[in-house]
């Protein structure tokens, strides 16, 4: 009786509200419609044969010219390779169950990660440096691979398929999907890029890629010559991430708060280069979507060639890139979020700040 009672009182409080609205700038769940998802059937399940048969094709005239990312090496991947380092085989490093930085997409029981070996950039300051710049790891077929996919999914039992450094490796991706999908693969296919990849490649991966989780690193030419060794990431990634965005839209959940389709974006702030992290902030919100899905990260740390020795008679005692060679600070990671919700941009990757609901 006295459960009845007080739900009888909370019904009529209820009652005395006023119909809830929810304005563009007032709105802070991130699991309201129209990003909550009764259920989710992945994205290659509902692929037909025709198209599953132009994209086999497809890969393999990639493989053959290769022009997976804008340096459009054009070299036969059967025959050699290309800046990535890779040939016709997927080069891959590690492949277990992750928990990383977003819980959104790992979940409680963790992505199925495939991390490639090989990269399409030279950052001097990769975290990754011993997977992305050297050629360690196991050479796999996409049949190979798609088995790999399996062994995750029905051993490991996780939310999704998170290939890491994709990139270079597009095409034996593609095949590897369609691949697992004649085994079984029923979980989403999570698309972890740098953003450097080329409009065919992602018009390759249209259809076949639930998620993109995508890096948008640096805004300035002379930033991108000088730390990632390519002349202009930032036009590169502009036009990656709307293909993206126009692929799969904003970011999605279903109802026990994991994600399972959409488009996230990635913004490591680096020291001394917050003003970049801001303008890309703001390109986001009006150039994407103010509903856009932003992880603004703090964790630089950096790795490859920053703090080493200078090379040559004349370097002596001095430290390449010293400039970068220390943490960020609260203010710079202030700076950038500041940034981005004043653009508008409001669905962050923040952890929760209560642990449940009381009444």
């Amino acid at each position: 009786m006295v459960h009845f009672l007080r739900a009888a009182r909370l019904a009529s409080a209820i009652s005395r509200q006023p119909p809830m609205v929810w304005p563009q700038q007032q709105r802070k769940l991130h699991l309201a419609p129209p990003f909550l998802l009764d259920s989710y059937v992945p994205r290659y399940q509902k692929l037909g044969a025709r198209d599953a048969a132009l994209k086999r094709s497809k890969a393999y005239a990639h493989l053959r010219n290769c022009n997976l990312c804008p340096r459009l090496c054009g070299v036969n991947r059967y025959e050699t390779t290309g800046m990535c380092l890779v040939g016709e085989k997927a080069k891959v490093n590690v492949i277990a169950p992750h928990f990383g930085e977003e819980p959104c997409i790992q979940g409680h029981n963790g992505s199925g990660a495939v991390f490639m070996s090989g990269c399409n950039l030279r950052c001097v300051f990769c975290q990754n440096h011993d997977i992305s710049h050297q050629r360690n790891g196991m050479d796999l077929t996409p049949e190979e691979l798609g088995e790999w996919y399996m062994k995750l999914q029905t051993v490991g039992n996780v939310h999704n398929i998170n290939i890491v450094t994709p990139e270079h490796v597009a095409p034996q991706v593609a095949l590897s999907i369609l691949h697992a999908r004649e085994l079984g693969l029923n979980v989403p296919i999570v698309y972890n890029t740098s953003s450097f990849d080329s409009l065919a490649s992602l018009e390759l991966m249209d259809g076949l890629v639930d998620i993109y989780l995508a890096d948008f690193k640096v805004w300035e030419p002379r930033t991108s010559r000088r730390l990632l060794k390519s002349d202009d990431y930032a036009a590169t990634a502009k036009e990656s991430v709307k293909a993206m965005h126009s692929q799969v839209g904003d970011l999605c959940f279903t109802g026990d708060g994991i994600a399972k389709q959409g488009l996230l974006i990635r913004h490591l702030v680096m020291p001394g280069r917050e003003h970049e992290g801001v303008e890309i902030m703001k390109y986001l919100a009006s150039e994407i979507s103010k509903d856009c899905f932003v992880n603004i990260m703090e964790q630089y740390s950096p790795r490859a060639h920053v703090g080493k020795k200078r090379r040559g008679k004349d370097g002596g005692s001095k430290t390449r890139y010293d400039d970068i060679n220390r943490p960020v600070n609260d203010s710079e990671v202030a700076s950038v979020r500041e940034a981005a919700e004043e653009a508008g941009l409001w669905r962050f990757n923040d952890a929760p700040k209560h642990d449940g609901f009381a009444i």
